[in-house]
């Protein structure tokens, strides 16, 4: 069975615990990374990381981009915001659902 992490700072991920996720908090590009290449290694499908720690580890993302798992989806944060989890997580439903439902 597969499980779901989520990576970032301790504000924006620590209310996941409480849906099962496994939280990884990190803030500096050395944490964010590590957390990463250990999660990539493990029996995970979905990785959840926020905006600011996704700007860290842009070239971990991309390598994970076209794999079939994980998927590693930014999310928005509660700061440093630049809306790219947002657009990533319109455009996953999207192609989900075949429209884009949240914009509406």
């Amino acid at each position: 069975m597969y499980d779901i992490a989520v990576v970032g700072d301790r504000d924006s991920i620590g209310g996941f615990a409480a849906l099962g996720m496994h939280v990884h908090p990190a803030e500096s590009a050395d944490e964010v990374r590590a957390a990463l290449q250990s999660l990539t290694q493990g029996s995970f499908a979905v990785i959840y990381i926020t905006e600011a720690a996704a700007a860290f580890a842009e070239d971990i993302i991309a390598k994970y981009r076209d794999e079939p798992l994980p998927a590693i989806i930014p999310i928005p944060g509660v700061r440093g915001n630049t809306g790219e989890g947002m657009r990533a997580v319109s455009r996953s439903v999207e192609k989900a659902v075949g429209s884009d439902i949240l914009s509406k």
